[in-house]
């Protein structure tokens, strides 16, 4: 299910300050800049439990929220030009009983609770029935989103196209204690054409945050 998103702007480069970096890097043939950050998760976990709402889902929405606040991370590139998005949904795995994953994709924005109503069928419904398939031509504005939560890992190599696309992907591994402390390994992949550590930076930043307003309701 693809999800109606409104029509992006078109950046003029001859404004845009990092014209000559995007072309610097838009011929590449991996363009990708990407961090790992061991996210300090501690509150968001204890009122995760107790709540007893899905982890994912409550991460997913803090991660899409955060996202969504980098004007860099809802910028994609089509046709030599860059298109900036006011806001992106996202596309992410959800594991099968054969072993298996597919695809589902979520319109994040709103509080959390009225999120999760809409969010938490159609998981479900992908985890049932859904597949891998996509339209391709539909998924510029999207987040990719996966998750290995059976590994508090340090790095991890994430699969991309030829060409390469622009889509921001967001992987989340397995928290574990350190201390008093819940950490837990949150990886962003971008097209570094459209971000720098700066802006990811800005993302873990505004994760924080999202993290910090869904554990007070706001």
């Amino acid at each position: 299910m693809n999800i109606e998103v409104p029509s992006p702007s078109v950046i003029d480069l001859t404004a845009y300050p990092r014209a000559s970096h995007f072309r610097y890097f838009l011929n590449m043939g991996y363009p990708y800049v990407g961090m790992t950050v061991q996210a300090d998760i501690t509150e968001f976990y204890h009122w995760q439990k107790q709540n007893g709402v899905p982890f994912f889902l409550a991460f997913l929405w803090c991660a899409a929220r955060a996202a969504n606040r980098v004007p860099a991370f809802r910028q994609r590139i089509r046709d030599g030009e860059i298109l900036e998005y006011p806001w992106c949904p996202s596309s992410h795995t959800v594991a099968r009983e054969d072993g298996t994953y597919a695809y589902c994709q979520l319109d994040c924005r709103g509080d959390f609770a009225s999120f999760l109503k809409r969010a938490l069928p159609l998981h479900e419904e992908a985890a049932k029935h859904g597949t891998i398939e996509e339209d391709t031509s539909d998924m510029l504005p999207y987040f990719y989103v996966s998750t290995v939560p059976w590994v508090h890992y340090t790095s991890v190599t994430q699969p991309t196209p030829i060409p390469a696309d622009s889509n921001p992907r967001l992987v989340w591994g397995k928290y574990a204690a350190e201390g008093e402390r819940i950490t837990m390994p949150v990886t962003v992949l971008c097209h570094h054409g459209l971000v720098d550590g700066r802006q990811i930076g800005d993302f873990y930043r505004e994760l924080d945050v999202a993290m910090g307003e869904i554990v007070s309701g706001g």
